[in-house]
């Protein structure tokens, strides 16, 4: 009945299995770039950047203001005329009204709209090469937590082999007590090893889930109730070179560039400074006055105006040279940022490289040891079955399968993550 019981658990928890959804990489690549926060943000910088590019952001448009002023006022007037004639009245009303329409078109400033409206050009591929560099980098991760769960299901199904090793070990001795030839010393024993190993997999199972938590947080998905099919596959054809040369179109590469070229613009709209601005006016002009009483009962005066406005900066305490000074300043900072930049990431390919190169090589003696432990671990439990090997040998036999198989999972996670960022650092992830 026991076991009857026992059958019926494992099939409610194969089931359940079998019933999540699963989840391949390019579908959580394609949730990620769909969903992930991090790139609606970047989305939505490269938008606005889109939208302020515009030539009258710069100011290189005309603008029309329009005016409209009503005054209605009561007022007391005493007034002596040269002719002795008086005038009082008391609650005169009067009313002045302006109505007015102004058009001003920069002339010239120096070629300052030029250079604000290459700055707004280059702030808006600024932007571009962002949004690129930030869905490397999400893709990037997600690749990682991705193969952190099929590391950590490898993991898993470590243990559970090694949990059946263990429990064929109990009832090999639950046999041999029934004939006596084993006492119950031996039988604890074996218990307890398949229950250490049962906690284990508990233990296991939790952080399996926490990974699988942490990849659809990268997703923004709630659901983590999924299975991975895959296995890792490391792609062992990568060579440093076209990495080194490929590093020049990284976007956080071309990001750093397009901080030059803003700064150079800044450079230009601060020089303008120094210039004379050329302004054209012209518009359109009503005004009347009424007055119920005094010298002027109505004045009315209307038309068309146009003017010229020069302003020319004489002195400002040198701050515009300052200006410039800062800005040039700024240029030679994002240079700077941009080889250290280049810097790092060739310094980060030369370390992933040699990680992924050694690993490579490990990795091949991995999978020979792990195939070596699962035959070792065979033989020496069909030997104490026949009663020729002990149990140290048998449980030695299995802690070497478990440690190899540990060491292959985690020597093929490792070279994978050194492909992953070799090929997040040349642009060549799927997107």
């Amino acid at each position: 009945m026991k076991k009857f019981f026992i059958a019926i658990l494992f099939f409610f928890v194969a089931a359940e299995s079998y019933s999540q959804r699963i989840l391949t990489l390019r579908q959580a690549i394609d949730s990620a770039l769909r969903n992930n926060l991090d790139i609606s943000i970047a989305r939505a910088d490269v938008e606005a950047a889109q939208v302020n590019n515009h030539i009258s952001i710069a100011g290189g448009l005309p603008t029309v203001t329009g005016t409209l002023n009503d005054q209605e006022q009561i007022t007391a007037v005493n007034q002596k005329l040269n002719s002795g004639q008086e005038i009082n009245r008391n609650s005169a009303a009067s009313n002045n009204l302006q109505i007015g329409i102004t058009a001003s078109m920069l002339v010239f400033n120096g070629w300052r709209v030029v250079a604000t409206k290459k700055r707004l050009e280059e702030l808006q591929k600024l932007s571009d090469a962002q949004l690129a560099a930030q869905i490397q980098n999400v893709v990037a991760n997600v690749m990682v937590n991705y193969y952190d769960v099929v590391r950590q299901e490898d993991y898993l199904n470590t243990l559970s082999y090694s949990l059946s090793l263990a429990q064929k070990r109990l009832e090999i001795f639950q046999v041999r007590k029934d004939v006596g030839l084993a006492n119950n010393a031996d039988i604890f024993q074996a218990q307890i090893d398949v229950n250490t190993i049962q906690q284990n997999i508990t233990q296991q199972q939790l952080v399996l889930n926490q990974s699988k938590i942490s990849l659809m947080n990268l997703m923004n998905s709630p659901d983590s109730a999924f299975r991975i099919v895959d296995s890792i596959q490391v792609d062992n054809s990568l060579t440093i070179d076209p990495i080194f040369q490929a590093i020049q179109e990284n976007p956080e590469v071309i990001a750093a560039q397009q901080q030059i070229k803003v700064n150079e613009q800044v450079e230009r709209e601060t020089a303008a400074l120094r210039y004379p601005a050329v302004r054209v006016n012209g518009g359109y002009n009503f005004s009347r006055n009424q007055n119920a009483a005094g010298l002027t009962l109505l004045n009315q005066s209307y038309g068309p105006f146009i003017g010229l406005n020069i302003q020319v900066p004489i002195f400002n305490g040198g701050a515009t040279k300052r200006q410039v000074r800062v800005a040039e300043i700024n240029t030679r900072i994002a240079e700077l940022s941009r080889d250290n930049t280049i810097v790092n990431l060739t310094t980060s390919a030369r370390n992933s490289f040699e990680a992924y190169r050694i690993t490579l090589q490990q990795l091949e003696q991995a999978r020979s040891n792990y195939d070596l432990s699962k035959r070792l671990v065979d033989l020496t439990l069909q030997r104490f079955n026949l009663n020729v090997a002990t149990i140290i040998e048998v449980r030695e036999a299995q802690r070497s399968l478990e440690e190899a198989g540990f060491r292959l999972v985690n020597l093929a996670y490792t070279a994978k993550i050194a492909e992953i960022e070799l090929k997040r650092l040349s642009n060549q992830l799927p997107l």
